[in-house]
């Protein structure tokens, strides 16, 4: 059954991870992922006005939450926190939107996952994209998924072959009109 995830966000979880909305008692960990400079060139910032996620301070760190809640309660978009359980700790998030646009992407959830680039590994992902893939749809009210891997993200890449995503060769038409490439389909 579909559940509107502007409503309730849900929470998934399996032995390692769990994936839950992000709270403000994130701020140090997320801190420590949107600063680390290592991880952002896995980052998809495709058309979100220029912004690159990277967060060196808690002030910008602090305004970004603060946005991800304004969105959320706008029904914009959902950032969800990844948890590490063995480590205690939050490794990197999960974006969900729904798109709208008369590009090919039209009705798909767009799933934006940033880790710590200590976390950027293949089994790490594919546990990551096998907990969370089969509810998007539903819980994003969609018709397909769509997520970013650059040609250079190798792990990220093998991870979503394991994961029955494929590679499209359709571009994603930002706000802007610029076609973004590196697009890979759950349908």
């Amino acid at each position: 059954m579909a559940i509107n995830i502007y409503e309730v966000c849900p929470t998934f979880e399996n032995d390692r991870f769990r994936v839950r909305f992000f709270q403000k008692k994130d701020l140090n960990d997320l801190l420590a992922v949107y600063s680390d400079q290592k991880s952002l060139p896995f980052f998809n910032s495709d058309s979100c006005d220029g912004d690159n996620f990277y967060y060196s301070t808690v002030e910008k760190m602090t305004k970004a939450l603060d946005f991800w809640d304004f969105s959320y309660k706008n029904g914009w978009f959902v950032r969800m926190s990844i948890e590490d359980k063995k480590a205690h700790k939050i490794i990197g998030t999960i974006e969900l939107c729904k798109r709208v646009s008369q590009d090919s992407f039209n009705n798909h959830a767009v799933l934006r996952v940033d880790l710590l680039s200590s976390y950027e590994k293949e089994d790490i992902l594919s546990n990551l994209l096998a907990l969370v893939t089969p509810h998007v749809k539903d819980v994003v009210g969609t018709q397909g998924i769509i997520t970013k891997a650059p040609i250079y993200a190798v792990e990220r890449i093998n991870a979503l072959h394991k994961t029955d995503y494929f590679l499209s060769n359709e571009r994603l038409i930002g706000k802007d009109g610029y076609p973004y490439k590196d697009y890979w389909v759950h349908a």
